[in-house]
């Protein structure tokens, strides 16, 4: 029997450097082996398995594979939290943390700064909801534009916060979009924008599909990809 597999139930959480990880067990139906990845953040050991599998028996692969998944994890960028006067990512660019002890709590955009006030504890909770808001209103209208492009009529759009997926549209009825992607530059975030309403119109990966979505898609939809492929784990850095 496989050394692994030998082992006593270990604790559902692994020890990577200085760092001690949960592990979260996910069952899928369609899983055949055990699938082990770390988070987009590096916040978390994720593992997909089958019905069949023990829970034992996928915690004790995980730490068999500890070497491998400390190597991942050192490959991961490093996360910055937001200061004041540091800089956060918005559209694809820096822009200046300008927290101040009079301004007031709703951040607000202004020449490249985004002016905060409030308690500088809470600072970091109240960027993200600025962001998410942001990304809201941007997916919104790209949509409207998008659905337009293919004739169709818009659809909801519901924020995401998915570690894996930056769209989805498993009931063609709405669209949820990963809010990190407001801090990619518009050409990627409209990518998915366009991938996600694309599946409206067809509900796979066809010629048809693709056909569609160069029709609708205005940029480059390889160097899009590319951009994610590349830079995509920098947008899980600056936020928990």
């Amino acid at each position: 029997m496989i050394d692994w597999l030998r082992k006593e139930m270990l604790e559902p959480e692994i020890e990577l450097g200085e760092r001690k990880l949960p592990i979260v067990l996910k069952r899928h139906a369609r899983a055949r082996r055990l699938t082990l990845r770390l988070t987009a953040d590096g916040s978390a050991v994720q593992i997909t398995l089958p019905g069949w599998a023990r829970s034992r028996e996928a915690i004790a692969f995980a730490h068999a594979r500890r070497d491998w998944l400390g190597a991942q994890l050192a490959k991961l960028p490093e996360r910055r939290a937001p200061t004041p006067g540091g800089v956060i990512i918005y559209r694809g660019a820096p822009v200046q943390v300008d927290w101040r002890a009079d301004a007031p709590r709703h951040p607000q955009l202004v020449d490249r700064r985004v002016l905060i006030g409030g308690p500088p504890e809470a600072m970091e909770r109240r960027l993200a909801r600025w962001l998410e808001r942001e990304a809201l209103a941007l997916f919104e209208q790209d949509t409207r534009h998008y659905c337009a492009a293919a004739l169709l009529d818009p659809v909801p759009v519901a924020l995401s916060r998915a570690q894996r997926r930056w769209g989805s549209c498993s009931d063609r009825q709405r669209i949820r979009l990963n809010w990190r992607l407001v801090q990619a530059p518009d050409f990627v975030r409209r990518s998915v924008v366009a991938h996600e309403v694309t599946h409206l119109v067809h509900f796979d990966h066809s010629p048809a599909f693709h056909a569609l979505l160069g029709e609708i898609f205005e940029g480059d939809i390889h160097q899009a990809d590319s951009w994610l492929k590349q830079h995509g784990r920098t947008l899980y850095t600056s936020f928990g």
